[in-house]
């Protein structure tokens, strides 16, 4: 079974990421998972979102570039291995992983993880506005 993942080509400068995913909170499209990958011109914004039609629809309609295309969404175990087993199987059988990333959704809450310009000023804004980081100590009790 394939679902449908939303890109999104943005130009790799300060707030338009905001803008893309304003869009979305305006058109009522909840994110489940996203991925950016950058260049030194532009992003690549991946997400799967629960419509990715209208999404897309909306996206285009404020002068977004976007595109939907096929991807799997995969079940595996918590567990150490559990990845690697997979992989091993699709290698197996000759067929090569373009990119992949990680997706959360039995859960009440959502973790996003943030490479910025400036790790402490971020580190600084999270902290005034009392949002939780995760460290790999409390990464490794879980």
């Amino acid at each position: 079974m394939f679902a449908k993942q939303l890109t999104v080509f943005i130009e790799n400068r300060a707030g338009r990421l905001s803008e893309v995913l304003s869009v979305l909170k305006e058109s009522g499209v909840n994110i489940l998972s996203l991925s950016l990958a950058d260049t030194t011109e532009f992003g690549l914004l991946r997400l799967i979102v629960d419509d990715a039609a209208k999404g897309k629809e909306r996206l285009t309609e404020k002068g977004f570039s976007s595109l939907l295309s096929d991807v799997s969404i995969i079940q595996i175990t918590h567990k150490v291995g559990s990845l690697q087993e997979l992989l091993k199987a699709i290698d197996a059988n000759g067929v090569n992983i373009e990119y992949m990333y990680g997706l959360s959704i039995e859960s009440e809450q959502a973790y996003v993880v943030l490479k910025a310009s400036d790790i402490n000023k971020l580190m600084e804004i999270l902290e005034a506005n009392n949002i939780r980081t995760l460290s790999n100590q409390d990464l490794s009790e879980i």
